[in-house]
């Protein structure tokens, strides 16, 4: 098993050795993510509407920036950068629409954009790609029982249109939760040769439930904002979890495409 995991050479040590390495394996793979949260909170506790570059450009520079320093130091594999990329455009597209459509706005200006979406939100979706592929490699993560790739792609697929259609036919999400468990109810996750072994399902939800707090840590900012938060900020609504839970499986479906030799 990877060192990482492992409490010690006779075992995996205690329960709270082991639970705290593994909480500094995630906090690693979220390096990208983090770092954007904290970009967010800093630019908008300092940001003057005087100055000379909107906030929401000068994030994108950074983000570039970040992304070809985790490339430059090895942090990240041209491998995972590619489907990291394949993620931002998934994400701005869908942010394209969903802006479109009124489902949430970014009230500030911004030179580097596409219609009303900043460039620098794709990377909002390219973190959680960044994550699991940082996750996957560093904990040396192998799956048991997944499902056949067609099949997964297919279900991504079948999610990701849904993201757009049920704004004009019927929402079939809840079937596509049921999808996700079906396919997936074998699915396990084991952490290094011999090391735990975790339902893959039990990954998604916890990611999920992560990425919501994220949301509501990045709303505060004022960064974007929901139709309920612009008489004033309330927390995101509890149904975006259930968003979250839809994209992991997109996003873990992409991933994979690039770890076929970790599948068992």
């Amino acid at each position: 098993m990877d060192s990482r995991l492992r409490g010690n050479d006779s075992g995996y040590g205690s329960f709270a050795t082991a639970l705290s390495r593994f909480i500094a394996l995630q906090a690693r793979a979220a390096i990208f993510g983090i770092g954007i949260l904290v970009l967010l909170l800093a630019t908008a506790a300092i940001w003057r509407d005087d100055w000379p570059v909107y906030r929401y450009d000068f994030l994108f520079v950074v983000v570039i920036a970040a992304q070809a320093w985790l490339l430059a130091t090895g942090r990240e594999t041209w491998a995972e950068a590619r489907v990291i990329g394949v993620f931002h455009i998934v994400g701005v597209v869908m942010e394209i629409f969903k802006t479109a459509v009124g489902s949430w706005v970014y009230p500030e200006p911004s030179i580097l954009a596409i219609g009303n979406v900043p460039l620098f939100t794709g990377f909002m979706y390219s973190a959680v790609g960044s994550y699991i592929a940082r996750f996957w490699r560093l904990s040396d993560m192998r799956l048991h029982g997944a499902p056949p790739e067609w099949a997964a792609v297919l279900l991504a697929v079948a999610i990701y249109v849904n993201f757009f259609t049920h704004h004009f036919v019927m929402d079939i999400r809840l079937g596509l939760f049921a999808a996700i468990f079906l396919l997936y109810a074998r699915t396990i996750a084991q952490f290094g040769e011999g090391g735990p072994r975790v339902p893959v399902i039990a990954f998604f939800a916890l990611a999920a439930i992560l990425l919501y707090i994220a949301e509501n840590i990045g709303s505060v900012t004022g960064t974007w904002l929901y139709p309920s938060q612009r008489d004033g900020w309330r927390p995101v609504p509890i149904g975006k979890m259930g968003a979250w839970f839809l994209l992991m499986t997109i996003s873990f479906t992409l991933v994979r495409s690039v770890r076929r030799g970790d599948i068992r």
